[in-house]
């Protein structure tokens, strides 16, 4: 499903107009990404959470040189699912 397929189904099932579905999708959005990028984790109850996660420094090879190289420490988006959100999915039957 993409973004588009998302806003069209808001905008069907409620009857709001696609232009504002689309706008009120991509603020939300929007307002994830800046609580991230501030090193805020942004919780859905029932949904999941959108978290910050931190990875430690590590030494990586290029195969293709024959050297190492470090990776520094850094942060990375992620996504946990909450038990609800999981369960639900773990039982669909297609």
């Amino acid at each position: 499903m993409t973004k588009a397929d998302i806003v069209n189904e808001i905008a069907r099932k409620t009857g709001i107009e696609k232009v504002t579905v689309q706008r009120t999708v991509e603020e939300f959005m929007d307002a994830v990404k800046e609580s991230m990028v501030a090193g805020n984790n942004v919780y859905l109850r029932g949904f999941g959470s959108f978290i910050v996660k931190k990875r430690a420094k590590k030494t990586a090879r290029n195969i293709s040189k024959n050297t190492t190289i470090i990776i520094p420490e850094h942060f990375i988006p992620a996504f946990k699912p909450s038990k609800s959100f999981i369960n639900k999915v773990k039982t669909n039957k297609k």
